[in-house]
């Protein structure tokens, strides 16, 4: 089969190449992928500043793949042939608290992605794909989607009527405004792209900051929120912006921490963290169990990614170009015609 190899850190060491075919072993499914959408995760692990030690090569990458069950392994009760399964970042998360060693059964790294026309998939860690979605939309939910529903609703506790302060207009920020709006709750955005504010207040997102023309941006959303911040923070940037976050969520409030755009490390100003009895939360995407609740409100919302752009398995360079660029919702790679 066609694959994509990363054989060494940096986007011209993803080279298009031949591996075999693999073989799903007992409890496995063989899925041919329809699409694949891209994260940030992706992009880091190719640039070599996610994990790099654990990055194997070459290494077939990118985890979140929508496709078709081909062949199954011995065993398998989940999922028949002919079925079209979403792939989870976890392998081995299904419910509760994750495991200390989750890392280590992520697909895209240091499992085999999805970046190829074949991948395996265990049958315990797919979930079916919505049948409302084409290949290339389910593709966009293994993290995106996922992080955004975990955060809101099984971390933040979102009721109706209650404020979420989104960062940037990526994936996971698109999502959660749009499953926030859906469940009756208010919406900030913030961008340093007054376009993309534009375009996010089109999808009903109530208010917007531009973070580049504010730099006090915190000011502006308590002053949104009539001094009060916002009840969850979903913050996609990282490095000392934490504090900003912090600022403009309310006491008590909850500030998901779902990446780390702008850095890995945080110099976090503990006075306001421990006056304010914010929680703070590291999110890493979620359980399968987590993923099955969110599917029944995405379709009972007609919930759809917002996808910038659907690129040719032959041109996935491209793709992690684009992503490099900052898009407007989700990038996608079309594997299968």
């Amino acid at each position: 089969m066609k694959a994509w190899l990363l054989k060494d850190f940096g986007l011209n060491n993803l080279q298009l190449g031949e591996v075999p075919t693999p073989t799903p072993r007992a409890g496995e499914l063989l899925v041919k992928v329809g699409a694949v959408s891209l994260n940030f995760r992706d992009k880091a692990i190719v640039d070599g500043i996610y994990e790099p030690h654990l990055v194997p090569k070459p290494l077939i990458p990118v985890s979140d793949a929508s496709g078709e069950v081909v062949a199954i392994g011995t065993g398998v009760t989940r999922f028949r042939v002919g079925d079209r399964v979403n792939s989870t970042l976890y392998s081995r998360w299904i419910d509760g608290a994750p495991g200390p060693d989750e890392p280590t059964y992520c697909l895209g790294m240091p499992l085999p992605g999805g970046l190829a026309e074949y991948m395996i998939i265990h049958e315990e860690s797919a979930v079916r794909a919505p049948g409302s979605m084409t290949d290339e939309e389910a593709s966009t939910l293994p993290i995106a989607a996922l992080t955004a529903w975990y955060s809101l609703m099984d971390v933040g506790n979102l009721q109706p009527g209650q404020t979420v302060l989104v960062q940037g207009t990526g994936g996971v920020s698109i999502f959660a405004a749009k499953i926030a709006l859906a469940h009756g709750a208010k919406v900030i955005a913030t961008s340093s792209n007054d376009a993309n504010l534009a375009k996010v207040k089109s999808l009903g997102v109530h208010a917007g900051v531009n973070y580049r023309t504010n730099p006090d941006w915190e000011k502006q959303v308590l002053e949104l929120t009539d001094g009060l911040g916002a009840d969850v923070t979903i913050e996609v940037a990282g490095g000392d912006g934490i504090n900003k976050s912090i600022a403009a969520t309310k006491v008590q409030g909850v500030v998901a921490q779902v990446g780390f755009l702008t850095g890995q490390t945080s110099a976090v100003n503990l006075m306001p963290l421990i006056f304010r009895q914010t929680t703070l939360r590291g999110i890493a995407v979620a359980p399968r169990s987590s993923f099955e609740r969110m599917n029944p409100f995405l379709n009972k919302h007609n919930i759809k990614p917002v996808i910038d752009h659907i690129y040719p398995f032959a041109e996935a360079v491209k793709a992690f170009e684009h992503l490099a660029r900052g898009p407007f919702g989700k990038v996608v790679i079309k594997i299968a015609d």
